[in-house]
């Protein structure tokens, strides 16, 4: 256990899947601290060894991490491992962390890591009587931990920048190939990177969650909003676009579509493994059929946009970013804080405490959606070619429309007119 015998020990881990700039929290987090008189604890593959009563690491030194926040990935791995799931798993990680000596840990994550950091501190205070130290730096490029409006979690800028000009060769491949690309972006629970992406790219349309303003999401209004987008390009005579759907639509999805989620098992944390479930293959598939019904054929790819945006090397922006996060949560626990995130606002570090962000009803961090009242939305929707509420009345624009199916007018009213407010579902 913690003793004056134990030199003072700083322990880092990381949590959850990679985003750029892990390894520039890594760096800086080590400098400070070492500077500061500790040793400091590279902690491998998150919670997963811990939780088992083990401590699988490394003893990290200035040299050790001197470049590395230059590089993608994390040189500490990471895992999902869930210590919150049993008080067992709890008491281990905070016994493996006593014999080794830590007692203060910097956690680098998502909201799962911010949760179980705050229950493992928990719990070595209130169950085990022990003063354990922990700060969470916050990392996804997902963009949806409950920060406050304008501050971005790390790993996201350098995932919008790398996905922007990824989508930019699929734009460029649709015009070439005259065909249609729909693309599913990363963002479990907030449409953030694809809403980035598409707007950065210049993408077609972007759909996300949000627009459903807490309404279960359909497949088959998906699918009809993509269908309507490829005809309102059709009535132009184009036969090529990039669509961008956020995968977070399968979380709100209508319990009666949820069999398209049958056989997929949840991850430690209970969700649902979203890159488990090829979403855009579904969504061609249902596309290209409906394209068939209505008498047209058309090329259409199906791209899932993620992966290659998780251990890309950071930009500019998310070094400098996570190298003053690292800094910061160091001289955070320092100063003897404890369960909170680490932000910079203003140019200045601000400690969120980890209770202002939890969910009150179910004690987990709560999400941070993309608020589609703000001009920064109502920006990005201007630019998409879709059919829009402000067409309901266009007659010659539903005529075109119609004109590329095999369907009257007034049968193309009936079937899409929902879609901007006239009539109800047909579903």
């Amino acid at each position: 256990m913690f003793s004056d015998t134990h030199p003072r020990r700083m322990g880092i881990l990381v949590g959850g899947g990679p985003a750029p700039g892990i390894n520039g929290v890594i760096h800086s987090a080590t400098i400070e601290a070492i500077n500061n008189g500790f040793e400091v604890i590279g902690v491998y593959d998150g919670f997963k060894h811990l939780m088992e009563g083990k401590l699988v690491s490394t003893q990290l030194s200035i040299g050790d991490v001197s470049r590395i926040h230059l590089d993608g990935g994390s040189i500490l791995r990471t895992s999902r491992a869930n210590p919150a799931k049993s008080t067992e798993s709890l008491k281990k990680c905070v016994c493996a962390l006593a014999e080794a000596g830590i007692s203060s840990l910097v956690g680098i994550g998502g909201d799962d890591t911010a949760y179980s950091l705050f229950r493992v501190t928990q719990h070595a205070r209130g169950d085990m009587g022990l003063n354990v130290q922990s700060v969470h730096v916050p990392k996804t490029i997902d963009n949806d931990l409950p920060l406050p409006e304008g501050i971005p979690t790390f790993g996201f800028e350098t995932a919008r920048e790398v996905g922007t000009q990824i989508v930019r060769t699929f734009m460029e491949d649709a015009l070439t190939s005259q065909t249609w690309f729909i693309v599913v972006t990363m963002g479990r629970k907030a449409g953030h990177l694809a809403l980035g992406i598409g707007k950065s790219s210049g993408a077609t349309l972007t759909i996300i969650p949000e627009e459903w303003r807490g309404r279960p999401v359909r497949l088959q209004e998906v699918v009809d909003i993509l269908v309507t987008a490829i005809l309102r390009r059709l009535a132009d005579d184009k036969r090529h676009g990039v669509a961008l759907v956020a995968e977070g639509i399968l979380e709100y999805l209508d319990p009666e579509d949820m069999r398209y989620l049958e056989g997929i098992d949840q991850d430690p944390h209970g969700h649902v493994p979203l890159h488990d479930i090829n979403v855009s293959d579904i969504l061609k598939r249902w596309v290209v059929k409906d394209l068939a019904d209505l008498g047209i054929k058309a090329q259409v790819r199906d791209k899932e946009l993620g992966y290659e945006l998780r251990c890309a090397p950071p930009i500019a922006y998310d070094i400098d970013y996570t190298r003053s996060l690292g800094e910061a949560a160091v001289d955070f626990l320092l100063a003897g804080g404890s369960n909170a995130t680490i932000t910079l606002q203003g140019n200045q570090v601000v400690a969120i405490p980890s209770e202002t962000i939890m969910d009150p009803q179910t004690g987990r961090t709560g999400v941070r959606i993309v608020n589609v009242d703000s001009f920064t939305y109502r920006s990005a929707y201007k630019f998409m070619i879709r059919l829009k509420p402000e067409h309901a009345q266009e007659d010659m624009l539903w005529a075109r429309l119609a004109m590329q199916t095999n369907l009257t007018l007034e049968q193309f009213r009936a079937r899409y007119g929902y879609l901007v407010g006239m009539g109800s579902r047909p579903y």
